[in-house]
């Protein structure tokens, strides 16, 4: 069955999302990537000339990112003006040649997460996350069950996550990094390859969590050549390093924001500092001109403290945003068999979903097409 005949079938909705004018406006370069009007920004960072030695530590490669970031956004903004890529020659180093060149550097220290484990990944050391220098995919294939803009979408499930959450509905490759299928970046790209021409209107790197691979899927970009949105699927628990490598080639962000108190992500996700890393690398997404779907789950026991000042903090500091609601929480993992996690063993309520939507009602945010 033709692609387009079937998701018509099984989601009609993700055709009439584009007639919603704040869907149409906030996501207006992702539609014009998907529609291409606009090349994705991976392409466009490919033709960026960047000039440095890889013998440069990583200090000096940071600076020269600065620098080079500039030459992008004017390029950037020719490409908008009309200017077509084809029309350029690809210079010897580019901008993407050295953001992989970047990332690497920091995982011979490893900094890609707020874990800062600091140890050496590029030589097979493992992480918090699980992983080495390799990157394993769980699975990939074209998901219909996204937000409607982004159906179908050619999802590439990496293992290994920053998050060690007790309600994971995908444990088994989050707190499992081996269980996949060890990646190169040229398989990667193949892959992207294969999704992007099945049909899928873009490619979404998620896990587990895409983060800790960062270095390959960057690297994988060298290798793919196809005009399609580039999708960013995270738990958002990244360093401000790690984030700067992807501002410039990501073509829309789908973050997720999990928890207020500190305290219940640590019971919850085994994670320290997680408002206040998480918050930050979203305003960061946000303030960056980026298009932006902020995805909030709704926990049992937890919309007073977590949920509501979670809405108000999207509304004062991410007003651009898109968000989805999530009512799907469903108890898996640990929480659904152990008496110590019994708060969150169970679906939340029509009561704590009517309160959160009627409180996002309030505060103008713009969540109904979405969620």
């Amino acid at each position: 069955m033709d692609i387009e005949v079937y998701t018509y079938l099984v989601r009609p909705d993700t055709f009439g999302i584009w007639n919603h004018k704040e869907v149409r406006e906030r996501l207006s370069w992702y539609y014009s990537v998907m529609k291409k009007i606009y090349p994705p920004r991976y392409l466009i960072a490919k033709y960026t000339p960047a000039e440095y030695t890889r013998e440069a530590g990583l200090d000096e490669l940071l600076e020269i990112h600065i620098r080079t970031r500039k030459d992008f956004e004017k390029l950037l903004r020719d490409v908008v003006n009309g200017e077509r890529l084809d029309s350029l020659e690809k210079p010897g180093k580019s901008f993407l040649d050295l953001k992989i060149d970047i990332a690497y550097k920091l995982l011979e220290n490893c900094g890609l997460c707020e874990w800062n484990c600091r140890i050496n990944r590029l030589a097979g050391r493992r992480g918090v996350c699980g992983l080495g220098r390799e990157a394993y995919i769980g699975s990939a294939f074209l998901h219909f069950g996204e937000e409607a803009p982004l159906v179908p979408s050619g999802t590439i499930f990496f293992t290994g996550c920053s998050l060690k959450c007790v309600f994971c509905q995908n444990w088994d490759i989050s707190h499992h990094a081996e269980a996949g299928v060890v990646a190169d970046a040229h398989r990667i790209a193949e892959v992207a390859t294969e999704l992007a021409d099945s049909g899928a209107k873009n490619i979404n790197y998620v896990g587990g969590n895409p983060d800790q691979s960062l270095h390959l899927i960057l690297e994988s970009m060298r290798y793919l050549d196809r005009w399609i949105p580039q999708l960013w699927n995270s738990n958002m628990y990244m360093t401000t390093e790690a984030l700067e490598l992807l501002l410039d080639v990501i073509d829309i962000w789908l973050p997720d924001l999990k928890w207020w108190d500190d305290s219940h992500a640590f019971a919850y996700s085994r994670i320290k500092r997680y408002r206040e890393v998480v918050t930050r690398n979203i305003k960061m997404v946000h303030d960056h001109g980026a298009d932006l779907i902020i995805r909030h789950l709704i926990m049992p026991n937890h919309v007073e403290c977590c949920t509501l000042p979670i809405l108000d903090w999207i509304a004062e500091n991410t007003p651009r945003a898109l968000v989805n609601i999530m009512d799907q929480y469903r108890p898996e993992y640990k929480a659904a068999k152990e008496e110590r996690f019994r708060e969150i063993g169970r679906r939340v309520t029509r009561e704590e979903v009517r309160k959160a939507m009627r409180h996002a009602s309030r505060l103008g945010i713009v969540y109904e097409p979405i969620s």
